[in-house]
């Protein structure tokens, strides 16, 4: 499909300048740029597993923390 996009002068000449240091036209490369944004962010596909801290309590099921004791269990 055939499209036309406006793009400011200067970002144009950065894009063509790019492609030209990686040996691609200015089509690929602008491809390139819109599949990698509709394939989304890599840290949405790359999933770590999370390590929560433990804190233990004299009571379970009752803990009262402040936002400064929070602050410093995760950020010790």
């Amino acid at each position: 499909m055939r499209t036309t996009v406006d793009i400011p002068d200067s970002i144009y000449r950065r894009l063509k300048s790019e492609a030209a240091l990686r040996g691609c036209s200015v089509k690929e490369l602008v491809l390139r740029g819109v599949e990698a944004e509709l394939d989304g962010p890599k840290d949405k596909r790359e999933r770590k597993a999370v390590r929560l801290p433990l804190i233990h309590s004299k009571r379970p099921g009752q803990l009262h923390l402040t936002n400064r004791m929070i602050n410093e269990i995760l950020f010790p």
